[in-house]
């Protein structure tokens, strides 16, 4: 069922960016009318894509191109940029996923020049479903905090809405239920707020699966709660006329009424109902998953001939997909089972057997095809070196002995220069150690011994004149002074590792937003400490410099790699011509002594994105 569950949503932010479904008829007529007035026959095509995207694409698709061609014409940007969005989701929609890119790319960038936070954000927010449709979820949630950072700005509670439902659908197939819920409850808060039924019914549909996973997984009690919220998501769904919400609310109803209430004939009921709405709205998986319903529901009524014809239609519609076959047959099997057909029963373990047999021999040639493909590729790579050798061989006999010369001459070069590089980075990475221990020997000294003796004094100054008070005041500034610069010359928290320490630098500030990804694990101290000092200058840069008024910082940290960005929304500068600062400086160094990789993403008036990448292991 979680399939079934998820088909309407991971479109969501695609289809809900075109409004409500209007007369197209008269829209039609307006058109061809408007001729003379291109921009109002422009708001007019815009209007018919958006009411046939629903329900007929290749129209959709038609009259997005025809505005498109007419704002290049009048060189309306507003519009180009909407039609070739329009275009981007048509392609997500139909599954052309790299055209589809291709084009949400190009809206990107008008976006971008004519400054339009909106719909940059809508852009995000669309690459992400179309990572999240190719399963590289890292990806997706990167670009979905894009557009949430972009719209908490501009307080557009309805996108939010959308992308924080996609989020947690998106955790959820991760298995992270945890993060899940932490965006399903943000996402409830929201659209309370709001009159919107069509975004209630989207995350009560996402909270329903959510409860059902977590029913079916870990506790059955969850199953009232996911019936709940099934339940509202299908009134509303019929209220707005939402077929493809209405058959996946009404399938998952089917589901819950046969495995946990066991009352067959309301899931029987249910199942038809989601059949007949699959079989309006055109969706073979939906069709397949209600034949499937439907079969198990006449099963369990012992209605054996109906389970059987149900299954049937279902085997009709693809029996050559191992894992929609395997299902089907394994009810035909129950079916005659129970009607002592023992002649089927055996016929179909016999396909049952042959499609699996199929699937293991369609994998073993998938996997011979691939090392065969490799084998040529490699033998015709050999044969045409060989070739090479063989035609350059009587030019290379004059020439060998001025590129031995030649060759011994720059192995030299290289084993002097290595050896220079070698002793500069044993140099430097001395350096870094030396410079760690001496902070980390100065910070305890600062902290357990000046401070320790100035207390002493203090306590001592206490005990004399009144007129002394002034002096013990100026202590108390000198002792809090120097706890401050022993922290910052090694924070405490760093002990604890890199991810406790960031977020406890992000902590002191109102307008920084920490996120972490990955494995929660100690890295190399060295790495650990680079990374720290890298994110807080350009922290301290960004808040100094570049008057952000609101900072993400993002650590990421797999098998080999720790990844820190560092982004804002500050006065941006031109890579090529500003000059470098001893903070960037310094921070370039210090990537550099690690042979790490940095990037500095910027332009005027667009903020900074900073991205730093170094190796876990590098000792």
């Amino acid at each position: 069922m979680k399939r079934v569950i998820l088909i309407g949503l991971v479109l969501l932010i695609a289809a809900s960016a075109i409004g409500q479904t209007l007369n197209v008829d008269s829209l039609l007529n307006e058109f061809n009318l408007r001729k003379e007035k291109p921009e109002e026959q422009l708001d007019i095509c815009y209007k018919i894509c958006s009411s046939y995207f629903k329900y007929d694409m290749g129209k959709s698709m038609e009259y997005a191109e025809i505005g498109l061609n007419l704002a290049q014409k009048v060189n309306d940007k507003k519009h180009i940029c909407k039609f070739a969005g329009t275009i981007a989701n048509i392609y997500l929609q139909r599954g052309e996923y790299d055209t589809s890119l291709k084009w949400h790319e190009k809206t990107l960038s008008y976006a971008v020049e004519l400054n339009d936070k909106s719909m940059e954000a809508s852009i995000y927010s669309d690459i992400g479903v179309y990572y999240a449709l190719q399963e590289k979820f890292t990806e997706a949630l990167d670009n979905w905090l894009k557009a949430l950072s972009i719209l908490e700005n501009l307080e557009n509670k309805p996108v939010m809405i959308q992308i924080m439902n996609n989020m947690a659908m998106t955790y959820r197939n991760m298995d992270n239920y945890e993060r899940a819920l932490y965006y399903l409850e943000k996402a409830k808060n929201l659209v309370e707020e709001t009159d919107n039924n069509y975004l209630k019914m989207t995350v009560y549909l996402e909270l329903g699966a959510f409860f059902y996973e977590q029913a079916v997984k870990r506790d059955p009690n969850k199953f009232e709660i996911a019936l709940e919220h099934f339940v509202k998501a299908n009134e509303l769904s019929k209220e707005l006329h939402q077929v493809r919400y209405q058959a996946s609310s009404t399938h998952a109803l089917s589901e819950i009424y046969a495995h946990y209430l066991q009352d067959y004939k309301k899931a029987l009921n249910y199942a038809l109902e989601s059949l007949n709405l699959a079989q309006q709205f055109g969706d073979p998986k939906m069709i397949y998953a209600a034949y499937g319903s439907i079969s198990r529901s006449y099963y369990f009524l012992k209605q054996y001939p109906e389970s059987v014809e149900a299954s049937m239609k279902a085997f009709e519609m693809d029996s050559t997909d191992f894992n929609v076959g395997a299902n089907i047959l394994s009810n035909l099997i129950l079916s005659h089972s129970a009607m002592c057909n023992q002649d089927e029963v055996i016929r179909y373990f016999a396909k049952l057997k042959e499609l699996t047999d199929k699937h293991i021999d369609r994998n073993n040639q998938e996997i011979m095809a691939d090392m065969e493909t490799k084998y040529e590729t490699e033998k015709k790579t050999l044969r045409i070196t060989s070739l090479e050798r063989e035609r350059k061989l009587y030019v290379w006999l004059g020439l060998v002995g001025l590129i031995s010369l030649f060759a011994l001459g720059l192995a030299l070069w290289l084993s002097k220069r290595n050896a220079r590089k070698e002793k500069q980075l044993i140099a430097t990475r001395s350096i870094i150690d030396g410079e760690m221990k001496e902070r980390t020997r100065l910070a305890r000294d600062l902290h357990d011994r000046l401070s320790g003796n100035l207390t002493a004094v203090k306590i001592e100054l206490s005990k004399q004149a009144q007129s002394l008070y002034a002096v013990i005041d100026q202590l108390d500034v000198c002792i809090d002074d120097i706890r401050n610069a022993a922290h910052d010359m090694m924070p405490a928290s760093l002990q604890f590792g890199i991810k406790v320490a960031l977020e406890d630098f992000a902590a002191k500030f109102t307008n920084v937003h920490f996120h972490f990804f990955g494995q929660e694990k100690r890295i190399s101290k060295r790495i650990e400490y680079v990374l720290y000092c890298c994110a807080t200058e350009l922290v301290n840069n960004a808040i100094k410099h570049a008057n952000a008024t609101s900072i993400h910082m993002q650590l990421v940290i797999n098998d080999q790699y720790a990844t820190l960005s560092v982004s804002d929304d500050g006065c941006g500068f031109d890579p090529k011509t500003a000059k470098k600062g001893l903070g960037i400086k310094s921070i370039s160094d210090r990537v550099a002594f690690c042979n790490g990789f940095i990037d500095f993403n910027s332009s005027p008036g667009h903020g900074t994105e900073t991205t730093i990448e170094l190796r876990t292991d590098n000792d």
